[in-house]
């Protein structure tokens, strides 16, 4: 007999927010809103309401975290990315063996583009008015 226990509730929402972190932070320092958008429409890194058939165990979800912050730190870092292009492809590889849809190469992220500079719907405010 194995027994496996299901993943928590808080690694679900963990899991949602460092989707989020990649559409709203590094997403529009290298995409247009228009090219986000377009792969919003095509599911990049969507979950579906089956959410427990790719990370329905503890060990799955905390891969699929993992994979995500990886990639998240290996595309905020600035300088020498093309040193981490194995354990990008590796954890690309990790997320879609869940079901998380992930078309990027390395490459799409070695420079930050012109998008930066322009206002997006997706990237941060640079600051707030508070009423």
């Amino acid at each position: 007999m194995k027994v496996l226990i299901a993943s928590t509730h808080e690694q679900e929402e963990k899991i949602q927010e460092l989707i989020n972190y990649m559409y709203f932070t590094v997403f529009p320092q290298y995409f247009t809103d228009d090219e986000i958008r377009y792969y919003n429409d095509l599911k990049v890194l969507h979950t579906t309401t089956r959410h427990f058939e790719y990370f329905g165990t503890l060990k799955e979800a905390f891969q699929v975290i993992t994979g995500l912050q990886t990639l998240i730190s290996i595309l905020e870092c600035h300088d020498q990315k093309q040193e981490y292009d194995d354990m990008f492809d590796h954890n690309v590889q990790i997320l879609q063996e869940f079901g998380l849809f992930f078309p990027f190469s390395l490459d799409q992220f070695l420079h930050p583009s012109n998008c930066e500079e322009s206002i997006s719907i997706y990237g941060k405010a640079t600051n707030e008015l508070l009423v």
